[in-house]
């Protein structure tokens, strides 16, 4: 399908508000499959993705950012998910920052991220990410509505500005309930730290648990004033 305007694009997705997620799957992946990607964290709405894609279209591709810094829980929880869905080599990228840990460290300093968190995403996300997504016509993403007030706003299927492709969000609509009735319900491969009070799923240094009542991405940056490493925030 030739391009279509970013405007075309939200009315588009507006056209999906009543309906359930694996319904945007299905119209997103028909219009931009091979061009069209899932960003996979291996957190609890990532996964539910994958499940979803699978039973759609199984040749959809998924990246994860490595930033060196993840939990081992995170790399195990990729394995039984290849595994689960059979996923093949090619179907799974691994995105890395052009700077070794090492390399960061004599570039920028030691522990750039107690210092300079915003910085270091830039570095280990951000760019990354960037080089990733150009190969790609749209991308799918776990963000959910009432995740944070950073992402209140978020439609089920937009044109992303920062990264200019169209950004497709199925779950925007979904309570952190309906995410885990969708992994009992198939018993959908999941990161163990969630049954830990880890709702949202980080690198080691920058992410803690969260407290009853705590806003579900409390636990990331907390001795900062940010939520976001800047993937999910317009340029």
């Amino acid at each position: 399908m030739g391009n279509i305007s970013p405007e075309e694009i939200q009315a588009w997705g507006e056209s999906f508000e009543a309906k359930q997620p694996q319904e945007v799957l299905a119209a997103v992946i028909e219009r931009y499959a091979p061009k069209i990607v899932l960003a996979c964290s291996f957190g609890a709405e990532d996964v539910v993705l994958v499940d979803m894609i699978h039973r759609i279209d199984p040749s959809v591709p998924l990246f994860y950012l490595d930033t060196d810094f993840l939990f081992p829980e995170t790399y195990a929880t990729r394995d039984r998910v290849i595994e689960r869905y059979g996923l093949q080599p090619q179907q799974v990228k691994q995105v890395k920052s052009l700077l070794t840990p090492e390399q960061q460290a004599a570039q920028y300093g030691e522990a750039l991220w107690t210092r300079q968190p915003d910085q270091c995403c830039e570095l280990r996300k951000v760019e990354p990410i960037t080089r990733v997504l150009k190969e790609f016509d749209a991308w799918i993403t776990g963000i959910r509505r009432d995740q944070s007030p950073t992402r209140a706003n978020a439609k089920l299927i937009e044109w992303d500005q920062k990264f200019q492709l169209a950004k497709v969000n199925p779950l925007t609509q979904w309570t952190w309930q309906d995410v885990w009735t969708y992994i009992r319900v198939h018993e959908v491969p999941y990161n163990p730290l969630h049954d830990r009070n880890y709702p949202s799923i980080g690198c080691t240094y920058c992410t803690s648990s969260v407290m009853p009542g705590e806003d579900s991405r409390a636990g990331r940056w907390k001795t900062f004033t940010k939520t976001e490493c800047g993937l999910h925030k317009a340029s």
